[in-house]
């Protein structure tokens, strides 16, 4: 009887295990931060949820962006996003079609949204003259 329970316990536990291993392997968060380790290109967001800021990854780089509603002529949308980086020594190496490229992919899951950069992202990207 003591052993049956003793085996019950463990296969419970093997279970459970296996069960949190999977869990954490597939959390959104830890696969962010693995994009951001592997210099990928990862975008988490809960389309559903407006209040809630999205994270983009892109080569090394973590990007915030923060979501508001309004109203469209046909109903309401995310209408403005800004977006910044915490760390600006992460951007180091990005040229403008980097933040063109972030642009569009936030364009596809926003389309209607006017996109700003926060400093220093923001001087960065203003129109620079035209050489002949």
């Amino acid at each position: 009887m003591f052993v049956l329970l003793i085996r019950l316990v463990l296969i419970a536990l093997i279970i459970f295990l296996l069960y949190r291993g999977v869990k954490f392997i597939l959390n959104p968060k830890r696969r962010l931060e693995l994009a951001q380790e592997r210099k990928e290109f990862y975008f988490l967001d809960d389309q559903e949820n407006v209040r809630k800021n999205f994270l983009i990854t892109y080569k090394g780089a973590l990007f915030e962006g923060e979501k508001y509603l309004g109203t469209t002529e046909q109903s309401f949308e995310v209408i403005s996003i800004f977006i910044w980086s915490s760390t600006a020594s992460k951007l180091k190496g990005l040229t403008i079609d980097d933040f063109r490229y972030l642009e569009g992919s936030i364009k596809e899951r926003y389309p209607v949204a006017k996109i700003d950069w926060k400093s220093p992202i923001r001087e960065f990207l203003k129109e620079k003259p035209v050489q002949s």
